[in-house]
Protein backbone atom coordinates (compact mmCIF):
# COMPACT_ATOMS: atom_id res chain seq x y z
CA UNK A 1 0.00 0.00 0.00
CA UNK A 2 1.33 3.42 -0.96
CA UNK A 3 -0.02 6.44 0.87
CA UNK A 4 1.64 8.66 -1.74
CA UNK A 5 0.50 7.08 -5.02
CA UNK A 6 -2.57 4.96 -4.23
CA UNK A 7 -5.03 7.88 -4.11
CA UNK A 8 -4.22 8.42 -7.78
CA UNK A 9 -3.41 4.94 -9.06
CA UNK A 10 -5.53 2.78 -6.73
CA UNK A 11 -8.66 4.88 -6.39
CA UNK A 12 -12.17 3.60 -5.93
CA UNK A 13 -13.92 0.70 -4.20
CA UNK A 14 -12.03 -2.13 -5.91
CA UNK A 15 -8.94 -1.26 -3.88
CA UNK A 16 -10.43 -2.56 -0.62
CA UNK A 17 -11.67 -5.71 -2.36
CA UNK A 18 -8.11 -6.81 -3.19
CA UNK A 19 -6.10 -5.73 -0.13
CA UNK A 20 -4.32 -8.16 2.22
CA UNK A 21 -7.36 -8.50 4.46
CA UNK A 22 -9.53 -9.42 1.47
CA UNK A 23 -7.08 -12.11 0.36
CA UNK A 24 -6.78 -13.50 3.88
CA UNK A 25 -10.55 -13.61 4.32
CA UNK A 26 -10.93 -15.38 0.97
CA UNK A 27 -8.46 -18.05 2.08
CA UNK A 28 -10.37 -18.50 5.33
CA UNK A 29 -13.67 -18.60 3.46
CA UNK A 30 -12.26 -21.53 1.50
CA UNK A 31 -11.38 -23.39 4.68
CA UNK A 32 -14.81 -22.73 6.19
CA UNK A 33 -16.64 -23.75 3.03
CA UNK A 34 -14.46 -26.84 2.61
CA UNK A 35 -15.37 -28.07 6.10
CA UNK A 36 -19.07 -27.42 5.49
CA UNK A 37 -18.97 -29.10 2.07
CA UNK A 38 -17.33 -32.19 3.57
CA UNK A 39 -19.93 -32.22 6.33
CA UNK A 40 -22.64 -32.05 3.66
CA UNK A 41 -21.11 -35.16 2.12
CA UNK A 42 -20.88 -37.05 5.43
CA UNK A 43 -17.10 -36.88 5.74
CA UNK A 44 -17.11 -35.05 9.09
CA UNK A 45 -19.66 -34.00 11.75
CA UNK A 46 -21.54 -30.78 10.97
CA UNK A 47 -20.75 -29.48 14.45
CA UNK A 48 -17.01 -29.78 13.78
CA UNK A 49 -17.44 -27.96 10.46
CA UNK A 50 -19.13 -25.08 12.26
CA UNK A 51 -16.39 -24.97 14.88
CA UNK A 52 -13.85 -24.56 12.08
CA UNK A 53 -15.96 -21.97 10.27
CA UNK A 54 -16.42 -20.06 13.52
CA UNK A 55 -12.69 -19.34 13.64
CA UNK A 56 -12.38 -18.15 10.03
CA UNK A 57 -12.28 -14.40 10.61
CA UNK A 58 -9.45 -12.42 9.04
CA UNK A 59 -9.37 -9.98 11.94
CA UNK A 60 -8.05 -12.78 14.18
CA UNK A 61 -4.93 -13.32 12.05
CA UNK A 62 -1.88 -11.22 11.25
CA UNK A 63 -1.15 -10.98 7.50
CA UNK A 64 2.40 -9.76 8.12
CA UNK A 65 3.17 -12.72 10.37
CA UNK A 66 1.69 -15.19 7.92
CA UNK A 67 3.62 -13.57 5.06
CA UNK A 68 6.88 -13.89 6.96
CA UNK A 69 6.22 -17.55 7.71
CA UNK A 70 5.25 -18.23 4.09
CA UNK A 71 8.90 -18.15 3.06
CA UNK A 72 9.40 -21.51 4.74
CA UNK A 73 6.81 -23.36 2.63
CA UNK A 74 6.59 -21.14 -0.42
CA UNK A 75 3.07 -19.79 0.10
CA UNK A 76 0.93 -18.35 2.91
CA UNK A 77 -1.60 -21.20 2.95
CA UNK A 78 0.57 -23.49 5.08
CA UNK A 79 1.10 -20.98 7.91
CA UNK A 80 -2.59 -20.05 7.79
CA UNK A 81 -3.68 -23.67 8.18
CA UNK A 82 -1.39 -24.03 11.20
CA UNK A 83 -2.68 -20.82 12.73
CA UNK A 84 -6.31 -21.82 12.10
CA UNK A 85 -5.76 -25.30 13.52
CA UNK A 86 -4.35 -23.77 16.69
CA UNK A 87 -7.59 -21.86 17.21
CA UNK A 88 -9.85 -24.86 16.74
CA UNK A 89 -10.64 -27.35 19.52
CA UNK A 90 -9.01 -30.75 19.45
CA UNK A 91 -12.14 -32.56 18.25
CA UNK A 92 -12.48 -30.43 15.07
CA UNK A 93 -8.77 -29.78 14.51
CA UNK A 94 -8.17 -32.98 12.59
CA UNK A 95 -10.61 -31.85 9.90
CA UNK A 96 -9.03 -28.46 9.15
CA UNK A 97 -7.89 -28.38 5.52
CA UNK A 98 -8.94 -32.03 5.10
CA UNK A 99 -8.14 -33.32 1.60
CA UNK A 100 -6.87 -29.99 0.27
CA UNK A 101 -3.47 -28.73 -0.79
CA UNK A 102 -1.99 -25.24 -0.59
CA UNK A 103 -2.71 -24.43 -4.20
CA UNK A 104 -6.39 -25.29 -3.65
CA UNK A 105 -6.50 -22.57 -1.00
CA UNK A 106 -4.68 -19.96 -3.06
CA UNK A 107 -6.44 -20.67 -6.34
CA UNK A 108 -9.89 -20.59 -4.78
CA UNK A 109 -8.99 -17.44 -2.85
CA UNK A 110 -7.88 -15.93 -6.15
CA UNK A 111 -11.29 -16.72 -7.63
CA UNK A 112 -13.13 -15.32 -4.59
CA UNK A 113 -11.12 -12.11 -4.48
CA UNK A 114 -11.60 -11.69 -8.22
CA UNK A 115 -15.34 -12.38 -8.04
CA UNK A 116 -15.86 -9.84 -5.28
CA UNK A 117 -13.72 -7.24 -7.03
CA UNK A 118 -15.48 -7.86 -10.35
CA UNK A 119 -18.90 -7.40 -8.79
CA UNK A 120 -17.81 -3.94 -7.67
CA UNK A 121 -16.09 -3.22 -10.98
CA UNK A 122 -19.14 -4.23 -13.02
CA UNK A 123 -21.27 -1.81 -11.00
CA UNK A 124 -18.74 0.97 -11.65
CA UNK A 125 -18.76 0.16 -15.37
CA UNK A 126 -22.55 0.28 -15.37
CA UNK A 127 -22.33 3.79 -13.93
CA UNK A 128 -19.93 4.78 -16.71
CA UNK A 129 -22.33 3.31 -19.26
CA UNK A 130 -25.23 5.34 -17.86
CA UNK A 131 -23.19 8.56 -18.06
CA UNK A 132 -22.12 7.81 -21.63
CA UNK A 133 -25.69 6.98 -22.66
CA UNK A 134 -26.82 10.36 -21.38
CA UNK A 135 -24.10 12.09 -23.39
CA UNK A 136 -24.91 10.14 -26.55
CA UNK A 137 -28.63 10.85 -26.30
CA UNK A 138 -28.24 14.52 -25.40
CA UNK A 139 -25.78 15.21 -28.21
CA UNK A 140 -27.13 12.95 -30.94
CA UNK A 141 -27.50 16.01 -33.20
CA UNK A 142 -24.50 18.02 -31.98
CA UNK A 143 -22.26 18.33 -35.02
CA UNK A 144 -18.54 17.83 -34.44
CA UNK A 145 -15.44 17.51 -36.56
CA UNK A 146 -14.49 13.93 -37.23
CA UNK A 147 -10.74 13.55 -37.02
CA UNK A 148 -8.45 10.99 -38.63
CA UNK A 149 -4.69 11.04 -38.03
CA UNK A 150 -5.52 14.03 -35.77
CA UNK A 151 -6.63 16.08 -38.79
CA UNK A 152 -10.18 17.23 -39.50
CA UNK A 153 -12.06 14.76 -41.69
CA UNK A 154 -15.76 14.33 -42.41
CA UNK A 155 -18.18 15.60 -39.75
CA UNK A 156 -19.66 13.39 -37.07
CA UNK A 157 -21.82 14.15 -34.07
CA UNK A 158 -20.60 14.23 -30.51
CA UNK A 159 -23.46 11.85 -29.83
CA UNK A 160 -21.78 9.34 -32.14
CA UNK A 161 -18.44 9.93 -30.43
CA UNK A 162 -20.05 9.18 -27.06
CA UNK A 163 -21.96 6.24 -28.55
CA UNK A 164 -18.69 4.67 -29.72
CA UNK A 165 -17.32 5.12 -26.20
CA UNK A 166 -20.50 3.53 -24.84
CA UNK A 167 -20.22 0.59 -27.23
CA UNK A 168 -16.65 -0.08 -26.07
CA UNK A 169 -17.73 -0.01 -22.42
CA UNK A 170 -20.66 -2.33 -23.10
CA UNK A 171 -18.42 -4.80 -24.92
CA UNK A 172 -15.81 -4.72 -22.15
CA UNK A 173 -18.50 -5.19 -19.51
CA UNK A 174 -19.93 -8.17 -21.37
CA UNK A 175 -16.47 -9.74 -21.65
CA UNK A 176 -15.87 -9.15 -17.95
CA UNK A 177 -19.26 -10.69 -17.08
CA UNK A 178 -18.34 -13.79 -19.08
CA UNK A 179 -15.02 -14.07 -17.25
CA UNK A 180 -16.88 -13.60 -13.94
CA UNK A 181 -19.10 -16.55 -14.80
CA UNK A 182 -16.07 -18.79 -15.35
CA UNK A 183 -14.56 -18.21 -11.91
CA UNK A 184 -14.52 -21.62 -10.28
CA UNK A 185 -13.44 -23.31 -7.08
CA UNK A 186 -10.24 -25.32 -6.98
CA UNK A 187 -10.05 -28.59 -5.09
CA UNK A 188 -7.81 -31.40 -6.27
CA UNK A 189 -5.59 -32.36 -3.37
CA UNK A 190 -1.96 -33.25 -3.83
CA UNK A 191 -2.01 -34.26 -7.50
CA UNK A 192 -5.55 -33.51 -8.65
CA UNK A 193 -7.09 -36.90 -7.76
CA UNK A 194 -8.73 -36.05 -4.41
CA UNK A 195 -7.64 -39.51 -3.31
CA UNK A 196 -7.93 -38.67 0.40
CA UNK A 197 -11.66 -37.99 0.00
CA UNK A 198 -12.38 -41.34 -1.60
CA UNK A 199 -15.44 -41.64 -3.82
CA UNK A 200 -17.01 -38.47 -2.39
CA UNK A 201 -14.38 -36.13 -3.84
CA UNK A 202 -16.44 -34.81 -6.79
CA UNK A 203 -19.45 -34.32 -4.49
CA UNK A 204 -17.34 -32.24 -2.13
CA UNK A 205 -16.23 -30.03 -5.04
CA UNK A 206 -19.85 -29.46 -6.03
CA UNK A 207 -20.84 -28.62 -2.46
CA UNK A 208 -17.80 -26.33 -2.09
CA UNK A 209 -18.82 -24.43 -5.22
CA UNK A 210 -22.33 -24.04 -3.86
CA UNK A 211 -21.13 -22.67 -0.52
CA UNK A 212 -18.77 -20.18 -2.16
CA UNK A 213 -21.14 -19.26 -5.02
CA UNK A 214 -18.50 -20.06 -7.62
CA UNK A 215 -18.66 -22.42 -10.59
CA UNK A 216 -17.99 -26.14 -10.30
CA UNK A 217 -15.04 -26.70 -12.66
CA UNK A 218 -15.75 -30.39 -13.28
CA UNK A 219 -12.17 -31.36 -12.55
CA UNK A 220 -9.17 -29.69 -10.91
CA UNK A 221 -7.42 -26.99 -12.94
CA UNK A 222 -4.11 -26.71 -11.07
CA UNK A 223 -2.14 -26.48 -14.31
CA UNK A 224 -4.90 -25.29 -16.66
CA UNK A 225 -4.79 -21.52 -16.27
CA UNK A 226 -7.42 -20.65 -18.87
CA UNK A 227 -9.65 -19.03 -16.26
CA UNK A 228 -6.87 -16.77 -15.06
CA UNK A 229 -5.96 -15.89 -18.65
CA UNK A 230 -9.58 -15.11 -19.54
CA UNK A 231 -9.88 -12.93 -16.46
CA UNK A 232 -6.66 -11.09 -17.26
CA UNK A 233 -7.74 -10.55 -20.87
CA UNK A 234 -11.15 -9.24 -19.79
CA UNK A 235 -9.57 -6.80 -17.36
CA UNK A 236 -7.19 -5.72 -20.11
CA UNK A 237 -10.16 -5.09 -22.40
CA UNK A 238 -11.77 -2.88 -19.74
CA UNK A 239 -8.58 -0.87 -19.36
CA UNK A 240 -8.29 -0.58 -23.14
CA UNK A 241 -11.82 0.83 -23.37
CA UNK A 242 -11.09 3.30 -20.60
CA UNK A 243 -7.79 4.28 -22.21
CA UNK A 244 -9.45 5.08 -25.54
CA UNK A 245 -12.16 7.24 -23.96
CA UNK A 246 -9.92 9.29 -21.72
CA UNK A 247 -7.37 9.74 -24.50
CA UNK A 248 -10.14 11.29 -26.58
CA UNK A 249 -11.19 13.48 -23.67
CA UNK A 250 -7.67 14.81 -23.14
CA UNK A 251 -7.26 15.54 -26.86
CA UNK A 252 -10.65 17.28 -27.12
CA UNK A 253 -9.86 19.28 -23.97
CA UNK A 254 -6.69 20.80 -25.46
CA UNK A 255 -6.66 24.59 -25.48
CA UNK A 256 -6.62 24.68 -29.30
CA UNK A 257 -9.61 22.30 -29.50
CA UNK A 258 -11.53 23.07 -26.30
CA UNK A 259 -14.62 21.09 -27.24
CA UNK A 260 -14.96 19.41 -23.84
CA UNK A 261 -13.64 20.15 -20.37
CA UNK A 262 -13.91 18.86 -16.83
CA UNK A 263 -15.63 21.04 -14.26
CA UNK A 264 -14.49 20.65 -10.67
CA UNK A 265 -13.58 23.47 -8.31
CA UNK A 266 -10.93 21.42 -6.54
CA UNK A 267 -8.93 20.06 -9.45
CA UNK A 268 -7.32 20.93 -12.75
CA UNK A 269 -4.67 23.37 -11.60
CA UNK A 270 -0.92 23.34 -12.14
CA UNK A 271 1.96 23.82 -9.71
CA UNK A 272 3.53 26.33 -12.11
CA UNK A 273 0.72 27.77 -14.26
CA UNK A 274 -2.30 29.25 -12.46
CA UNK A 275 -4.35 29.46 -15.67
CA UNK A 276 -4.39 25.71 -16.34
CA UNK A 277 -7.63 23.72 -16.42
CA UNK A 278 -6.34 20.19 -16.76
CA UNK A 279 -8.72 17.20 -17.19
CA UNK A 280 -7.26 15.60 -14.08
CA UNK A 281 -9.72 12.70 -13.79
CA UNK A 282 -9.13 11.70 -17.41
CA UNK A 283 -5.37 11.94 -16.88
CA UNK A 284 -5.57 9.74 -13.78
CA UNK A 285 -7.70 7.20 -15.67
CA UNK A 286 -5.13 7.14 -18.48
CA UNK A 287 -2.33 6.55 -15.98
CA UNK A 288 -4.15 3.70 -14.25
CA UNK A 289 -5.24 1.98 -17.46
CA UNK A 290 -1.70 2.16 -18.83
CA UNK A 291 -0.64 -0.39 -16.19
CA UNK A 292 -2.77 -3.15 -17.72
CA UNK A 293 -0.77 -4.35 -20.75
CA UNK A 294 2.31 -5.33 -18.77
CA UNK A 295 0.27 -7.02 -16.03
CA UNK A 296 -1.84 -8.95 -18.56
CA UNK A 297 1.34 -10.04 -20.31
CA UNK A 298 2.82 -11.32 -17.06
CA UNK A 299 -0.30 -13.34 -16.26
CA UNK A 300 -0.52 -14.85 -19.73
CA UNK A 301 3.20 -15.54 -19.67
CA UNK A 302 2.79 -17.47 -16.43
CA UNK A 303 0.27 -19.89 -17.92
CA UNK A 304 2.72 -22.67 -18.82
CA UNK A 305 2.44 -24.99 -15.80
CA UNK A 306 4.34 -28.24 -15.90
CA UNK A 307 2.74 -31.61 -15.06
CA UNK A 308 0.45 -31.71 -11.99
CA UNK A 309 1.87 -28.71 -10.10
CA UNK A 310 4.03 -25.89 -11.38
CA UNK A 311 7.22 -24.68 -9.77
CA UNK A 312 6.69 -20.95 -9.38
CA UNK A 313 4.18 -20.26 -12.14
CA UNK A 314 1.07 -20.12 -9.94
CA UNK A 315 3.00 -18.14 -7.34
CA UNK A 316 3.79 -15.59 -10.05
CA UNK A 317 0.11 -14.81 -10.57
CA UNK A 318 -0.79 -13.44 -7.12
CA UNK A 319 0.74 -9.99 -7.20
CA UNK A 320 0.12 -9.05 -10.85
CA UNK A 321 -3.50 -10.19 -10.68
CA UNK A 322 -4.08 -8.12 -7.57
CA UNK A 323 -2.40 -5.15 -9.22
CA UNK A 324 -4.41 -5.62 -12.41
CA UNK A 325 -7.69 -5.67 -10.48
CA UNK A 326 -6.61 -2.62 -8.50
CA UNK A 327 -5.39 -0.55 -11.45
CA UNK A 328 -8.38 -1.45 -13.62
CA UNK A 329 -10.73 -0.54 -10.80
CA UNK A 330 -8.92 2.77 -10.42
CA UNK A 331 -9.13 3.46 -14.15
CA UNK A 332 -12.88 2.86 -14.19
CA UNK A 333 -13.43 4.97 -11.08
CA UNK A 334 -11.52 7.87 -12.60
CA UNK A 335 -13.39 7.47 -15.89
CA UNK A 336 -16.69 7.71 -14.04
CA UNK A 337 -15.44 10.82 -12.25
CA UNK A 338 -14.31 12.37 -15.54
CA UNK A 339 -17.68 11.70 -17.17
CA UNK A 340 -19.51 13.19 -14.19
CA UNK A 341 -17.38 16.32 -14.52
CA UNK A 342 -17.45 16.50 -18.30
CA UNK A 343 -19.00 19.51 -20.02
CA UNK A 344 -19.52 19.75 -23.77
CA UNK A 345 -19.27 22.97 -25.81
CA UNK A 346 -21.42 22.60 -28.97
CA UNK A 347 -20.64 26.18 -30.03
CA UNK A 348 -16.93 25.48 -30.02
CA UNK A 349 -17.49 22.26 -31.94
CA UNK A 350 -19.31 24.12 -34.69
CA UNK A 351 -16.69 26.87 -34.75
CA UNK A 352 -13.92 24.29 -35.19
CA UNK A 353 -15.89 22.74 -38.03
CA UNK A 354 -16.45 26.08 -39.73
CA UNK A 355 -12.79 27.00 -39.37
CA UNK A 356 -12.01 24.32 -41.96
CA UNK A 357 -13.92 26.35 -44.55
CA UNK A 358 -15.94 23.40 -45.80
CA UNK A 359 -12.89 21.40 -46.86
CA UNK A 360 -13.93 18.26 -44.95
CA UNK A 361 -17.09 18.17 -47.13
CA UNK A 362 -15.14 17.98 -50.40
CA UNK A 363 -16.00 14.30 -50.82
CA UNK A 364 -19.69 15.18 -50.74
CA UNK A 365 -19.21 17.67 -53.58
CA UNK A 366 -17.35 15.05 -55.61
CA UNK A 367 -20.14 12.51 -55.14
CA UNK A 368 -22.82 15.02 -56.08
CA UNK A 369 -20.92 16.15 -59.16
CA UNK A 370 -20.65 12.59 -60.47
CA UNK A 371 -24.33 11.90 -59.76
CA UNK A 372 -25.60 15.09 -61.39
CA UNK A 373 -23.36 14.67 -64.44
CA UNK A 374 -24.62 11.14 -64.91
CA UNK A 375 -28.32 12.00 -64.57
CA UNK A 376 -28.79 13.31 -68.11
CA UNK A 377 -27.89 16.94 -67.37
CA UNK A 378 -24.65 16.46 -69.29
CA UNK A 379 -26.76 16.18 -72.45
CA UNK A 380 -28.54 19.45 -71.72
CA UNK A 381 -25.28 21.26 -71.14
CA UNK A 382 -23.57 19.77 -74.12
CA UNK A 383 -20.96 18.02 -72.02
CA UNK A 384 -20.04 14.39 -71.57
CA UNK A 385 -20.39 12.38 -68.34
CA UNK A 386 -17.99 13.20 -65.52
CA UNK A 387 -16.12 10.22 -64.08
CA UNK A 388 -15.28 10.00 -60.39
CA UNK A 389 -11.56 10.50 -60.97
CA UNK A 390 -12.10 13.66 -63.03
CA UNK A 391 -14.55 14.99 -60.44
CA UNK A 392 -12.12 14.20 -57.63
CA UNK A 393 -9.26 16.01 -59.38
CA UNK A 394 -11.38 19.08 -60.12
CA UNK A 395 -12.65 19.36 -56.54
CA UNK A 396 -9.18 18.73 -55.11
CA UNK A 397 -7.76 21.53 -57.28
CA UNK A 398 -10.48 23.87 -56.00
CA UNK A 399 -9.63 22.95 -52.41
CA UNK A 400 -5.98 23.80 -52.97
CA UNK A 401 -6.91 27.16 -54.53
CA UNK A 402 -9.25 27.98 -51.65
CA UNK A 403 -6.43 27.40 -49.17
CA UNK A 404 -3.64 29.14 -51.05
CA UNK A 405 -5.80 32.11 -52.08
CA UNK A 406 -7.68 32.30 -48.75
CA UNK A 407 -11.07 32.22 -50.45
CA UNK A 408 -14.42 30.63 -49.67
CA UNK A 409 -14.47 27.09 -51.01
CA UNK A 410 -18.01 27.49 -52.31
CA UNK A 411 -16.94 30.52 -54.38
CA UNK A 412 -13.96 28.69 -55.84
CA UNK A 413 -16.06 25.64 -56.70
CA UNK A 414 -18.79 27.74 -58.31
CA UNK A 415 -16.20 29.51 -60.47
CA UNK A 416 -14.58 26.28 -61.61
CA UNK A 417 -15.34 25.43 -65.22
CA UNK A 418 -16.29 21.81 -64.54
CA UNK A 419 -17.90 22.04 -61.10
CA UNK A 420 -19.76 25.26 -61.82
CA UNK A 421 -21.24 23.76 -64.97
CA UNK A 422 -23.29 21.34 -62.89
CA UNK A 423 -23.62 22.76 -59.36
CA UNK A 424 -24.93 26.21 -58.46
CA UNK A 425 -23.46 28.41 -55.75
CA UNK A 426 -26.54 27.79 -53.62
CA UNK A 427 -26.33 24.05 -54.04
CA UNK A 428 -22.63 24.10 -53.21
CA UNK A 429 -23.35 25.97 -49.97
CA UNK A 430 -25.88 23.29 -49.06
CA UNK A 431 -23.40 20.54 -49.83
CA UNK A 432 -20.77 22.20 -47.63
CA UNK A 433 -23.09 22.33 -44.61
CA UNK A 434 -21.75 19.62 -42.23
CA UNK A 435 -25.15 19.08 -40.62
CA UNK A 436 -26.38 17.59 -43.87
CA UNK A 437 -23.63 14.99 -44.25
CA UNK A 438 -23.83 12.81 -41.17
CA UNK A 439 -24.66 9.53 -42.85
CA UNK A 440 -25.99 6.94 -40.41
CA UNK A 441 -24.69 8.64 -37.27
CA UNK A 442 -28.16 8.82 -35.77
CA UNK A 443 -28.81 5.14 -36.45
CA UNK A 444 -25.54 4.14 -34.82
CA UNK A 445 -26.25 6.26 -31.75
CA UNK A 446 -29.60 4.56 -31.30
CA UNK A 447 -28.01 1.14 -31.70
CA UNK A 448 -25.50 1.89 -28.96
CA UNK A 449 -28.26 3.17 -26.69
CA UNK A 450 -30.37 0.09 -27.36
CA UNK A 451 -27.45 -2.20 -26.52
CA UNK A 452 -26.89 -0.30 -23.30
CA UNK A 453 -30.57 -0.48 -22.36
CA UNK A 454 -30.58 -4.21 -23.01
CA UNK A 455 -27.46 -4.82 -20.95
CA UNK A 456 -28.94 -2.80 -18.08
CA UNK A 457 -32.30 -4.61 -18.03
CA UNK A 458 -32.99 -7.28 -15.37
CA UNK A 459 -34.08 -9.75 -18.06
CA UNK A 460 -30.77 -9.32 -19.84
CA UNK A 461 -28.84 -9.85 -16.61
CA UNK A 462 -30.80 -13.05 -16.01
CA UNK A 463 -30.04 -14.24 -19.56
CA UNK A 464 -26.32 -13.59 -19.06
CA UNK A 465 -26.33 -15.40 -15.72
CA UNK A 466 -28.09 -18.45 -17.25
CA UNK A 467 -25.60 -18.45 -20.11
CA UNK A 468 -22.66 -18.25 -17.71
CA UNK A 469 -23.94 -21.09 -15.54
CA UNK A 470 -24.60 -23.38 -18.50
CA UNK A 471 -21.14 -22.70 -19.93
CA UNK A 472 -19.21 -23.12 -16.69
Amino acid sequence: MSELFDPMLAAGPVRAAVDDTAWLQAMLDFEAALARAEADCGLLPAADAERIAGQCHASDFDPAELGAEATGIGNPAGPLVRALSARVDEQARRYVHFGATSQDVLDTATMLVSARALDVLLDELAGCGDALARLAERHAATVQSGRTLLQQAQPVTFGLTAACWLSAVCAAREQLSTARGRLAVQLGGATGTLASLGARGPDVVTALARHLELADPGLPWHTDRGRVGALASALGAVSAAVSKIVRDVTVLAQTEVAEVFEVDAGSGGSSAMPHKRNPVAAVAAAAASAQAPGLVSTLLGSAAHELQRAAGAWHAEWRPLGELLRSTGSAVTWLRTSLDRLRVDPTRMRANLDSAGGLPLAERVTTELVEVAGAGQDQERGQGPVGRLAAHDAVAACCRRAVTEDRELADVLAADELVGAYLSRQRLAELLDPAGYLGSAGVFVERALARHRDSASPASRDRRQDSQESGS
